[in-house]
């Protein structure tokens, strides 16, 4: 057995090791040796390790704190390790597993497989072994993650209007804004961003995010008015295999997918009534309880709330909870309207046009000053997603419409929106050079909708 761990194994690169710097491991095993090795070898490249000599301490750790990662020996005093995997698996969420042992046979690994260890190590092994192992799980982890938070995420049809973690503007009132997120987001206080919708509520939250100490971490956006009422308890805490018809699995909520990082709640009057009593336990003990199950699981996330609409009117309704509101309105920031950021729409629309366009694959619109006229005029009832409606609109057509308020639905005459789709299609094809995907990707579509237009068309 080694006594130092080495240098990461060659192929591990930066973004491993930021991930390991992140992570906290639970170390179980009975021999005082393996646990000093193991403490070595990961102490010093994670965010925390912790240790425990049999099966019940390791409990009651895993009672107090949440563990990305466990490793556990399978022949210990009292209790195989692959028995207690299978039996924390069966009764709830459990963080990925390592199972380690010095006897092996196909048996056991299958046993190991069975009871949901992510991989199987044989005694004795060498510290670059182990750090492989944990490498390959915490990637898979990620991953696992992402993609379940980008399926929540295309789901929602979230509109991210192309400016994702900075607010773009030089008026007083969007400078404001950001004085104000640049006071909050070094600290761990709860925000209620307010506002009408398209204001830019979640380009807020995700520049706190970025702010913070959590920017390493995720950010996880979640529309509550986009998830159907009975999937809200599921999608947020997660739920345990026979928990309702269906599940099948195990699965984590987006609570969980957040930890360690941001988990931004938007249109947050929308949430049922029951969902909302948990979801105040969850602030004032930050625990989940997933659905179907008897444990409830430690979570570190900082919230982040948003609403369009008045929540003090739906507290006096009796569609929303007042100590709710009371517990998540700690600092409110107001985003202020489109019509009340002066020369800021003039930058907006700028910026929508030269990226739609190279997004697109089309040629840019000429903004004119008539056409700048026309904008400060306006009043922009949807806000800064508007505006970006209304370039996506013109670059389609080849035109600003000359009444805004009134979407164009022709260009030249005899020319209807079909045969403008159909332009933009075989246009964006072109300069992508046949690329469908990339000409997809541009138009923010899917390939399999471009694929079925050229089908219709080729008759």
């Amino acid at each position: 057995m080694e006594a130092a761990a080495r240098p990461l194994a060659q192929g591990h690169n930066q973004d491993f090791g930021d991930a390991l710097a992140q992570a906290s491991i639970l170390i179980v095993d009975d021999e005082a040796g393996m646990r000093h090795f193991l403490s070595r070898t990961l102490g010093n490249r994670c965010k925390a390790v912790e240790v425990a000599a049999d099966c019940t301490a390791a409990m009651a750790l895993m009672e107090e704190r949440h563990f990305d990662l466990v490793i556990v020996d399978n022949r210990m005093h009292g209790k195989l390790g692959v028995d207690w995997l299978a039996e924390q698996r069966a009764s709830g969420l459990f963080p990925p597993a390592i199972l380690i042992t010095a006897f092996a046979d196909l048996e056991t690994a299958i046993q190991a497989l069975q009871a949901g260890a992510s991989d199987f190590l044989l005694k004795p092994f060498r510290s670059n072994q182990i750090l492989n192992a944990v490498a390959r799980c915490l990637e898979r982890v990620r991953l696992e993650r992402e993609n379940h938070v980008l399926r929540h995420e295309l789901r929602a049809n979230s509109d991210h209007i192309l400016l994702r973690d900075k607010l773009i503007g030089s008026s007083p009132a969007i400078e404001a804004v950001r004085q104000t997120i640049a006071r909050v987001a070094p600290l761990p206080s709860t925000v209620l961003l307010t506002g009408q919708s398209g204001t830019g509520k979640e380009v807020a939250a995700r520049m706190i995010h970025a702010l913070s100490d959590r920017a390493a971490r995720p950010f996880v956006p979640v529309n509550c008015a986009a998830i159907p009422a009975d999937m809200v308890e599921t999608e947020l805490f997660g739920h345990v295999r026979g928990a309702f018809t269906g599940a099948h699995q195990n699965r984590e909520g987006l609570f969980l997918h957040a930890r360690g990082g941001t988990l931004f709640l938007d249109e947050i009057g929308e949430l049922p009534l029951a969902v909302q009593a948990k979801l105040l336990r969850v602030l004032e003990d930050r625990r989940v309880r997933p659905l179907g199950s008897e444990r409830e699981v430690a979570v570190d996330v900082r919230l982040l709330f948003a609403t369009n609409t008045d929540l003090t009117r739906a507290v006096a309704e009796g569609r929303f909870r007042a100590d709710l509101l009371y517990r998540i309105n700690v600092l409110a920031i107001h985003m202020p309207p489109l019509s009340q950021r002066g020369d800021d729409v003039r930058e907006l629309a700028m910026l929508f046009m030269t990226k739609l366009a190279l997004q697109m694959g089309l040629p840019p619109v000429a903004i004119t000053p008539d056409i700048e006229k026309g904008f400060a005029a306006y009043d922009w009832p949807g806000n800064v997603r508007e505006l970006r409606n209304t370039i996506e609109r013109a670059l389609i057509l080849g035109r600003f419409a000359a009444d805004l308020s009134v979407p164009t639905n022709v260009d030249h005459p005899g020319e209807t929106l079909a045969d403008l789709e159909r332009r933009a299609i075989l246009s964006a094809i072109a300069v992508a050079n046949g690329d469908r995907d990339m000409a997809a990707r541009r138009l923010g579509i899917s390939r399999k909708t471009i694929d079925r237009r050229l089908a219709d068309w080729n008759g």
